[in-house]
């Protein structure tokens, strides 16, 4: 079954452009070895960081169907760095790969314990709504 494991960081106290050069490069190797091991394992489909909120915009549709966009939104508390996207046989397995991801480490080595949000994904609609 796959599985998306979103990693949500706090803006505040997780700013990783401050940290130092060498926790930094700590931080993104774990994360490189982590996904190799997935990729070995058959596990990883997809594994992407993603650009901070202050690049962000909501997009939706105007009335004449052209994209209206809006943003960018930096009051938020909260917002999702980074995705991987798994495919495993129990969903057990997928908290235990979320449970290391949420280990990376962070400034002076520590494990950050991020929050990572874990989703079934789904084939498709289920069969009573078709």
């Amino acid at each position: 079954m796959k599985y998306i494991l979103m990693m949500n960081t706090m803006k505040s106290g997780h700013g990783v452009p401050e940290w130092p050069r060498k926790d930094l490069q700590a931080h993104i190797a774990f994360m490189i070895a982590a996904n190799k091991e997935l990729h070995e394992r058959g596990e990883l489909v997809s594994a992407e960081g993603l650009s901070f909120p202050d690049q962000a915009k909501q997009v939706r549709a105007g009335k004449d169907g052209r994209p209206v966009t809006d943003g960018v939104f930096p009051e938020s508390k909260e917002f999702l760095a980074g995705f991987w996207i798994i495919d495993v046989d129990s969903s057990q397995r997928a908290y235990e790969i979320a449970a290391k991801m949420s280990a990376a480490p962070g400034p002076g080595g520590a494990p950050l314990n991020m929050p990572i949000e874990v989703r079934p994904i789904m084939s498709g609609p289920p069969p009573e709504m078709l």
